[in-house]
């Protein structure tokens, strides 16, 4: 197929874990990839085995989301490349290792910036397009942690039930067309994420059928996103904890949520 025939995947948060497991899964299926992420050396390895192995065109584009102009500079090499975007993933992300009041009004910007202003940027930039062409999936890569109480001092939770409701107000906006916007919500994930936290030891406590593989993850995601599905709770067990969540006074969800999360801030007063 040429590369003109085939459409377009932008991928944000591509160099590893969940993003690098979408990269996979849609060249499978046939799609271009443009990479985008901090680490160059990681998204051009990606990148030269996804040409090898399913022969499609990549582009690649090391790039910080909580730069200023960042949004700008990922549509105008898009438009550079004479191509345009017929999935977005919107992945990028990571948490702060501490509470908001112990972290530099700078770093909770940045933070801000690439968990919230950029992902909407992004969505408000691509969809128009997707909209005018009656084709286009995005992925909002949230948490169940969108549904969780919030942490002592924490802004995880907070910026990812951001990311569910714009998903959903974007889903209704798309609604009867060609488009589908899905917000997935997975639990915990075997990726670097708590590698790069600092909190592995702490979370590696956290009993094995709590987790999934980002390629699970990936394709329930895909899936949820081909059906029209506005949401997606990745696992049988994370749907019964979003329930409880949901159900039980908040005090109660605090008093007893595991170990390892009390120890990131949920009902600690430190």
């Amino acid at each position: 197929m040429s590369e003109s025939a085939r459409r377009l995947a932008l991928i944000t948060g591509a160099s590893a874990g969940i993003g690098a497991s979408f990269a996979e899964h849609l060249a499978a299926r046939g799609f271009d990839l443009m990479l985008v992420a901090r680490r160059e050396d990681r998204l051009e390895e990606i990148a030269a085995r996804m040409r090898e192995v399913h022969g499609i065109e990549t582009i690649t584009l090391a790039q910080d989301l909580s730069e200023e102009g960042a949004t700008d500079r990922i549509v105008r090499i898009v438009e550079e490349h004479d191509r345009v975007v017929d999935v977005l993933i919107n992945n990028a992300g990571y948490a702060l290792s501490k509470s908001g009041l112990q972290t530099s009004w700078g770093e909770v910007r940045d933070f801000l910036e690439v968990l919230m202003v950029g992902q909407l940027e992004l969505m408000h930039r691509i969809l128009p397009g997707m909209r005018a062409r009656d084709y286009g999936r995005v992925i909002n890569v949230a948490s169940l942690a969108a549904f969780a109480p919030e942490s002592s001092g924490g802004l995880y939770v907070a910026a990812k039930k951001f990311m569910v409701s714009a998903s959903w107000a974007a889903w209704l906006e798309c609604r009867s067309s060609g488009v589908h916007v899905t917000a997935s919500c997975p639990g915990y994930t075997w990726t670097e994420f708590h590698d790069v936290l600092g909190n592995r030891e702490t979370m590696n406590r956290m009993p094995k059928w709590m987790w999934s593989t980002s390629e699970h993850v990936v394709s329930e995601s895909w899936k949820a996103c081909e059906a029209d599905r506005p949401q997606i709770i990745i696992g049988r067990i994370n749907r019964i904890i979003r329930a409880l969540c949901h159900l039980l006074p908040r005090r109660w969800v605090v008093g007893i949520a595991p170990k390892p999360i009390k120890a990131r801030g949920y009902g600690s007063k430190s």
